[in-house]
């Protein structure tokens, strides 16, 4: 094998410190590779244990590596003068600087490409590169597999009487810059890696694991419908003999449910590719959906009713059966007015209130402003700054069909 290069690291075998080498060329403009099984000087060593050791790998660049690096890396086999390696090829990520998650943003956790070397990345330069980073999405990411198929979304849509033309990547905004699809096109496309899972226990804990279900591996819009369809069996009716009439109730209030259920899905964090989980016991329901506050918003603001839609591409597919069936059960008045006092127009929040002669702020972020944005009716101008002066709303393409419809 030839030497180290700028680009090329080799690794007699798995260390403690690997992450470095990962962080250091995701931050490195050119990207590079990383060789498990060959040593310093190039001489192939080989690694024993090649799939236990790829396995390890991806879950390290998976878990260990902020902000998600999905998407940006290849682990691949290769034999090379007759020994198995481990060949890790990685891409200079949008979303620099990378860092090791348990060390932080700083100079101990962010390493940049040196030479041949991983070196330390400079406060300065740290600063420099958040300033400039462009928040991740889902829709921003590109699929790892562009060979996708869309027989599933499109019965979803004819289902609720709507038909996808030939721009519906476009429309539906499956693209990444570069013109592929991105990762919102894997989730909704025929076949992909994601499933969730749905689990019942007997008891109240989870030692005795009576049922374990997988939903998945296609298009999100069918797993979603299965999950569906499995919790609905799950939600038993109960009945009551009174001396008036027989009284039939369901064990959770199957509106609320369904809504939870779709909630948890569509504004799951998938950057992680970690899916949402359901989980029944004896007494309750626990339902899980992964991720962190949204970038960009704190504490204070979510629990003031700031609401940042985490994936508004499949906010827009998931609530098309919602303006076309179900527009008067589904969507309040409030929402209705907030739509129509919005029109073609970009407001602010207190223009907003104004134009709804609304003075009490909780109401209008409650009843009006953030159910809006959660359904994908309303969006915002500067989603990246939910808390910037220069905010504003506008009507998405659901809204003005909701807005037609008024």
């Amino acid at each position: 094998m030839n030497v180290e290069t700028n680009r090329i690291e080799y690794k007699q075998q798995l260390v403690n410190d690997l992450e470095k080498e990962f962080v250091a060329f995701l931050n490195y403009h050119e990207g590079g590779v990383i060789y498990i099984g060959i040593d310093k000087t190039g001489k192939v060593i080989g690694v024993s244990d090649i799939d236990g050791d790829m396995l390890k790998i991806k879950d390290r660049l998976k878990n260990n590596i902020m902000p998600s690096c999905m998407g940006l890396f290849d682990v691949t086999a290769e034999t090379v003068d007759s020994k198995d390696v481990i060949k890790i090829t990685l891409a200079s990520g949008t979303e620099k600087p990378y860092y090791i998650k348990k060390l932080g943003m700083s100079e101990k956790g962010t390493y940049i490409r040196v030479g041949t070397a991983a070196e330390p990345m400079p406060v300065r330069m740290i600063e420099s590169l958040f300033a400039k980073r462009t928040r991740n999405s889902i829709g921003k990411i590109k699929s790892p597999n562009q060979n996708l198929t869309f027989e599933q979304l499109k019965i979803y849509y004819e289902g609720v009487n709507k038909t996808l033309n030939q721009q519906f990547a476009s429309n539906l905004e499956l693209l990444a810059e570069s013109g592929q699809y991105n990762y919102v096109a894997c989730l909704l496309a025929d076949v992909n890696g994601m499933s969730v899972k749905v689990a019942k226990y007997n008891g109240l804990d989870r030692v005795d694991l009576i049922e374990n279900n997988e939903y998945g591996y296609c298009s999100l819009v069918k797993a979603t419908k299965q999950v569906l369809d499995k919790i609905n069996i799950e939600n038993k009716t109960l009945a009551k003999i009174t001396p008036k009439e027989r009284e039939e109730k369901r064990l959770w209030d199957p509106v609320a449910l369904r809504e939870a259920i779709i909630n948890a899905i569509v504004h799951n964090d998938y950057t992680s590719e970690v899916p949402p989980k359901f989980e029944f016991f004896d007494d309750r329901i626990e339902i899980t959906s992964f991720g962190s506050l949204p970038q960009g918003m704190s504490e204070k603001e979510f629990f003031e009713g700031y609401s940042v839609p985490r994936n508004k591409e499949l906010m827009r597919v998931f609530v098309t059966e919602q303006v076309t069936e179900q527009v008067t059960e589904q969507v309040t008045e409030q929402v209705k007015r907030m739509v129509r006092v919005l029109g073609c127009n970009s407001k602010s929040s207190n223009d907003l209130m104004l134009d709804l002669d609304l003075k009490h702020r909780p109401t209008f972020l409650y009843d009006y402003l953030r159910p809006a944005l959660e359904q994908g009716f309303v969006e915002m101008t500067i989603p990246d700054k939910p808390n910037s002066s220069l905010q504003k709303y506008r009507l998405t393409a659901w809204g003005k069909q909701l807005k037609n419809k008024c």
